[in-house]
């Protein structure tokens, strides 16, 4: 068991998890470049990092989650998919 003071290990990243990673960062950079923030987007996998024994399960896919945003980010995410240019 961890003292207090340490953190707890993360899981170890899977080749699914990194290429979501880089999947959500990529949109980031595209979306960034157009003025576009989308400030919740994450990743996640179908299941907890976890089984019930504690030991970290791969992942077999991981999905990248856009997560909410406002009417104006919206309107202009949707021009700038349509015109296909950048502000």
């Amino acid at each position: 068991m961890s003292s207090p003071s340490q953190k707890p290990s993360l899981p170890r990243r899977s080749p699914k998890i990194q290429e979501a990673l880089a999947a959500r960062d990529d949109l980031a950079a595209a979306l960034t470049t157009a003025g576009i923030q989308l400030p919740a987007m994450d990743v996640r996998t179908p299941w907890p990092d976890a089984e019930g024994d504690g030991r970290a399960r791969p992942a077999d896919y991981a999905l990248v989650n856009l997560g909410i945003c406002s009417a104006p980010v919206a309107h202009a995410l949707a021009e700038v998919i349509r015109n296909g240019t950048t502000r």
